[in-house]
């Protein structure tokens, strides 16, 4: 909650935190291990903001977290910027026209999920393809996925089987 409380306290209207921290959090729970088990390696600060596209603006933000939160390993991007700098198979998305939008396009179903605190504690969640893979420890490529080689290199690279057992890891259609 505190690493919520911090987010919240940069004062943006469209926020969340996402991605590993969430699953992280969900999966090491439907395992019976420990929260900080399997730690992200960052947490995702994502917001969206199309009226300030700068690398400085996410880079305040990123300052003012890590002065907030020093503990969290923040990772901090303005989805609104993101098809300015990301390319999928070696194209340039198209612009994103908003938070979700953004979301929707994170390499696994189960990571398309951001939380946020609203100002009396309440959790928001922001899930643009659901829950259920998250909760039931499904694998999955996002329908937003443009390049499937990235859900094979992310499988590879974040072992996710050897942390958590359980989960069915289901292949790319494209694959």
């Amino acid at each position: 909650m505190r690493w919520l409380r911090a987010a919240r306290d940069c004062g943006l209207a469209d926020w969340c935190l996402g991605a590993g921290v969430v699953r992280t959090l969900v999966w090491n729970h439907l395992h019976d291990l420990p929260p900080d088990s399997h730690a992200p390696a960052d947490v995702d600060f994502v917001y969206f903001d199309a009226a300030d596209l700068t690398a400085e603006r996410e880079a305040a933000i990123a300052h003012r977290l890590r002065g907030a939160a020093p503990d969290a390993p923040w990772e901090v991007v303005n989805q609104a910027r993101v098809h300015l700098w990301r390319r999928d198979g070696g194209m340039a998305p198209p612009p994103l026209a908003s938070l979700a939008a953004g979301i929707a396009t994170w390499p696994e179903t189960a990571t398309c999920i951001g939380v946020s605190l609203d100002d009396d504690d309440r959790l928001r969640i922001l899930a643009p393809h659901g829950l259920d893979d998250l909760f039931n420890l499904v694998l999955r490529p996002s329908p937003g996925l443009r390049d499937p080689a990235l859900y094979a290199q992310r499988l590879l690279a974040k072992r996710y089987t050897d942390k958590w057992p359980r989960l069915r890891v289901l292949p790319s259609p494209l694959s």
